[in-house]
Formats: C-alpha cells, sequence, structure tokens
C-alpha cells in the first residue's frame, strides 16, 4: 500500500515562534494578533512506535474482515431464503410429485415418481440449518418413499441413482449416520435414509445383472425389479459411468461389497476400450460392451464420465491403492486429451472455450459447448490440488506441470462461464453457446447486452436460449473460490444469484426455468428441476459460507452435489 507522508517537523520549522530571516535572526511578530495566532506550534498528533502503527492497521484489517465477513453471511441469507422460496412453492403445489410447474401451480412426475425434489432438496435444507424443511422432507421420505419404490415403475437408473439414491445418502452421514457430521436433530433416524437408499439399489442392480456385459441397461422398473435397455439399445457413457461414488459408499456403510463390485466392474471395462488421447465416444452398447458412434464431447452424455474418474479416485482417501491408480491415469490422460484436442479461443477478445469432435477425432472441431461443459473448470480445479488451497499445495510444492496447466484451464474456463452468463440481456447463461473462430462465424446472434466486452465473441443460436437454472457455473465458482481464495468467483456467484432472483422467482412460490435469456421480460417456462434447490442453491451458499462447511479435502459432491465424506478423513460435526 502506497501512503503520502510529510517529515514530522515540516510544520514546525514554518510555523515556530518566529521565522529566520535571511540573515537568520529571529523576527518576533510580538503581541500582534498574528503573533499570537503563531506564537505556538500547533498540536500535531503523536507519532506512533512501529508497534502501534502495526496495531491500527491491524485494526483496520480486522475491520475489514469482519465488514467483508458480514456481507456474505447476509448474502448467504439471502440464498437461503431463496432456497425458503423455493420450497414453500413446492410444498404449497406439487408436495410429493418430482417437480414443481410454478405457473400452473402444480406437480409432475418426469423421474419416475419419487418425490425427487424432496429428496435432492433434503442434504441441502441440512447443510443451510433448515430444520423445518428436514423434519417436514424426512418425515415424507419415512412416511411414503419406500411404499413408492416398491409400486413405481420404470425409472432411468443413473438419474434415479445420482438423485435419489445420492440423496439419501447424503442425508444418512450428514444427520450424524456411520459417526457422521450431524448437522441436524431433526427428522427421522439416520438408518431410515440408509435402508430405503438400500431397498432402492437392490432393484437399481438389476441394470446390472440382466446386461450381458458389464455396461449396465439404462432403465429398470422397480416394482418387479427387471431392466431393458433404452429404445434404439445404447446407454450414454455418462450415465453408466455415474454411478459409482453412489454405489461404493452405500457398500461402504451398509457393509455390503456387492453393490460397489457391479458398479466397479464398467469402470475396470471402459479402460480396456480404445480411446482417443482418453477421450470417449458419448454412446456405448450394454449388448457388445463397445463404444458406439464417433461423437466426443464433455456436454450431456459425456460429461461426468471425466468428472467420475477423478472423484471416485479421491473418494478412496488415504485408502488410495494400486488397483485404482488407473482411474487417475485415465483422468490425467483424458485432460490432456481435452487440452490438445478441444480446447480453442474465440475471436476477437481470446475467450478459452472446449468444443466437440461430432464427427470423432478425424472430422471438423466444432466451437460449441454446453452450460453442462461448465462442470469442467471446478473438476480441473479439484484434480490439480485434490481440495486443498492452491497456496497450500504450492507451499507444500504438491503440484507438478500438469496440475499447473489443469489449474490455469479450470480459471480460464470458469472466465468463460461466466461470460455467456454476462453477455445476455438477462445476465443468465444459455443452454449452449457457440463461439466465434477463424473457422465459425455467425451475425445478429448475440447475447443483447451489447456493453459486454465479449459481445462478438459468444454466439447464441435461437433454439439454445432458453436456461433450466443449472448448476455447473456456480458449482465451478463455488470449487475456485474454495481452491484459489480468489473473490472474484464469489461476485461472479452474487451476480448470477441476483439475475436468478430478478428473471426466475415467481411471486406465489418456486422459481422457473426461462425460454430466452436475451429478451427482457424472458418468457417463462413453468418448470422448477430439482437440481435448483439440490446443486445450484446449495452452490451458492457454500459458495458464500465459511470453507469448513463441508470442506473439499474431507468430501466429494456427486454429480449432483450430494457430498459424501473421503474415506479415513474425520469430519466435525
Amino acid at each position: 500500500m502506497l501512503t503520502h507522508t510529510s517529515p514530522a517537523n515540516s510544520v514546525t520549522d514554518r510555523l515556530g515562534n518566529g521565522v529566520k530571516n535571511s540573515k537568520d535572526k529571529l523576527v518576533s511578530y510580538g503581541g500582534s494578533r498574528l503573533g499570537k495566532l503563531l506564537r505556538k506550534p500547533p498540536r500535531l498528533p503523536p507519532r506512533l512506535s512501529p508497534d502501534q502503527k502495526g496495531f491500527n492497521n491491524s485494526s483496520s484489517h480486522e475491520s475489514d474482515k469482519l465488514n467483508a465477513r458480514s456481507k456474505w453471511i447476509a448474502r448467504q441469507q439471502s440464498v437461503k431464503d431463496a432456497f425458503m422460496h423455493a420450497w414453500s412453492g413446492y410444498t404449497k403445489y406439487a408436495i410429493g410429485y418430482d417437480e414443481l410447474m410454478p405457473l400452473s401451480q402444480h406437480g409432475v412426475d418426469g423421474l419416475g415418481g419419487l418425490g425427487a425434489t424432496i429428496v435432492d432438496a433434503l442434504d441441502t435444507a441440512m447443510i443451510m440449518g433448515v430444520d423445518e424443511v428436514v423434519s417436514e422432507a424426512g418425515s415424507w421420505i419415512e412416511k411414503h418413499l419406500l411404499d413408492r419404490i416398491t409400486k413405481k415403475g420404470q425409472v432411468n437408473l443413473f438419474e434415479t441413482t445420482i438423485r435419489v439414491v445420492g440423496g439419501l445418502l447424503s442425508a444418512y452421514h450428514l444427520s450424524g449416520g456411520e459417526q457422521g457430521m450431524k448437522l441436524t436433530h431433526t427428522g427421522p433416524k439416520p438408518t431410515v435414509y440408509l435402508e430405503t437408499a438400500k431397498n432402492l439399489a437392490d432393484r437399481l442392480l438389476s441394470a446390472f445383472t440382466s446386461s450381458p456385459t458389464p455396461i449396465p441397461f439404462s432403465d429398470v422398473i422397480l416394482h418387479d425389479s427387471t431392466a431393458h435397455p433404452a429404445s434404439g439399445g445404447l446407454s450414454s457413457t455418462s450415465e453408466v459411468s455415474t454411478l459409482q461414488l453412489e454405489f461404493n459408499y452405500l457398500s461402504a456403510v451398509s457393509g455390503d461389497p456387492k453393490y460397489s463390485v457391479e458398479a466397479m466392474k464398467v469402470l475396470e471395462h471402459i479402460k480396456t476400450l480404445p480411446k482417443v488421447e482418453g477421450l470417449v465416444p458419448i454412446y456405448i452398447s450394454p449388448q457388445t460392451g463397445e463404444f458406439s458412434g464417433e461423437n466426443i464431447r464433455l456436454g450431456s452424455r459425456g460429461d461426468s464420465y471425466y468428472e467420475y474418474l477423478i472423484k471416485v479416485w479421491l473418494q478412496q482417501g488415504t485408502a488410495r491403492d494400486n488397483n485404482l491408480t488407473y482411474l487417475y491415469d485415465m483422468y490425467t490422460e483424458a485432460m490432456k486429451g481435452v487440452r490438445h484436442r478441444l480446447v480453442q479461443k474465440s475471436i476477437p477478445n481470446g475467450l478459452v472455450f472446449v468444443g466437440e469432435l461430432p464427427y470423432g477425432s478425424e472430422g471438423a472441431f466444432s466451437p460449441k459447448m454446453d452450460h453442462l461443459v461448465c462442470f469442467l473448470s471446478g473438476t480441473l480445479a479439484l484434480g490439480a490440488t485434490k481440495g486443498i488451497t492452491k497456496e497450500k499445495a504450492m507451499k507444500d510444492n504438491l503440484l507438478n506441470f500438469e496440475d499447473l496447466e489443469n489449474l490455469k484451464l479450470a480459471e480460464d474456463l470458469a472466465k468463460t462461464c461466466f461470460e455467456t452468463y454476462a453477455v445476455t440481456s438477462t445476465g443468465l447463461g444459455p443452454e449452449i453457446a457457440y463461439f466465434h473462430t477463424k473457422d465459425f462465424s455467425e451475425g445478429g446472434l448475440d447475447g443483447g447486452n451489447k456493453s459486454s466486452e465479449y459481445v462478438e465473441d459468444i454466439i447464441i443460436k435461437p433454439a439454445d436460449r432458453h436456461n433450466l437454472l443449472r448448476p455447473e457455473t456456480v458449482e465451478s465458482l463455488f470449487v475456485l473460490y474454495r481452491i484459489t481464495e480468489d473473490p472474484k468467483y464469489r461476485e461472479w456467484g452474487w451476480q448470477i444469484f441476483e439475475a436468478f432472483e430478478k428473471y426466475t422467482k415467481v411471486d406465489t412460490g418456486g422459481y422457473s426455468s426461462l425460454d430466452d435469456v436475451t429478451t427482457i421480460p424472458p418468457h417463462r417456462r413453468d418448470k422448477m428441476e430439482t437440481f435448483f434447490l439440490g446443486e445450484t442453491l446449495k452452490y451458492l451458499y457454500l459458495l458464500f459460507a465459511d470453507s469448513s462447511l463441508i470442506p473439499l479435502d474431507k468430501f466429494v459432491f456427486n454429480t449432483e452435489a450430494h457430498p459424501f465424506p473421503i474415506e479415513g478423513t474425520k469430519n466435525d460435526s
């Protein structure tokens, strides 16, 4: 800090009892009025000793810290208030249904009818300390969910695992199960959540055991525990490889290895398949066990394959052994492939983005980036430091060149993801963005915010302008803030939260997806996705929270933001 000071005696030299003339004789102002004014030097503040200066600076610094802390506590409260508004709309109009339609004020079952919003929101309420919601959601699960599981029909293996099994297992830990955190003292006993998760997982296992290969079928009929492939016969690569955190943790807490064994067979099998610098096509066949097609992308159907490679390895904690280093190796190779084949910069302003290879490694590059790809920023940062701060990792000399490269890409991508929000009229991001490159340009398709520096870099096509209240950008802002401790990520998150409040909040309760983020007022879609409560608001709350709340070196979040403890770490309640 630069400070401007004058010599301490400069004033007294000029304004003493008199003024020296050219012959150094003192000229007295005697009894004149001016003389009376100038007779005594003015009182100056005492000089501070270095210790006292330090104390004053420290006091000021502490005051600044307190002010900053109170600002973020207030913003945390704003997110909690938003959660309560979303929950109140759901309970008013849609309790027991999977999702709320906030404009038409009724519920809809789009995820198999297991009350997905309730289970997805439960651990968010625990983390926020909203006991009345924990009690309400927990009571509903205890009274109704097991009955639903035994009677319902078709569900998607992936969606049901990440939202319902994941949500139940996280609630089990956070409510004190297995010497867990005990964030809440309300709701049913933790074993209710565990036993319900086991019953559901037992039925979901049929997707694995019915398949002729280690690749599971995509759909399960709950009431008779049968499974079948999706129409067309293929499974999404991301879906079959995004079950392992949940099934591993269920085996750990239930003592039954069958869940982990079945789920890990998938990754062990994928390890043997041919790849393009670690990158894989987005479809895989349960009938043959082989990849299908050549489409390579980190958006839909590809995304969480890469996320779980590193997270399943991290989940093992102190128990990480040589048997699972293949996951870390696959992740490392894949991130090299991303940097080499999928990363480009936009023109004119050089935003770093991750594109696609829709026709495989020999085909043309597409400068298309799903909002879903914004998960990658947080995953890269997590993979680099393993959840500790960058400062600590650097101090302890834990980062190799590869880690630093990935951390740099993580920060660059977070910037790009934020700018896809800031470039629109509403300040909310589109479902898909394209980027202006030397090979690709489309005029007249900007985001609407003409004052954005990147208005010419980002292209948003009419069919891609919707916003589903997705979490991936704020998820990465949360992870990057925790790891880099750079406050800009908090400020970006607050801007996004304010835009959600302004344009998606429904007065009567709940929040709504939008049809077009480039127009004001945006037309609303009448749907509140479960992940708005389960992920988006949770990550915003944690972004504004103290870093000791669900620390990243002790927890790993599943792809639906449900935190599981890392093996061998102690979590304080």
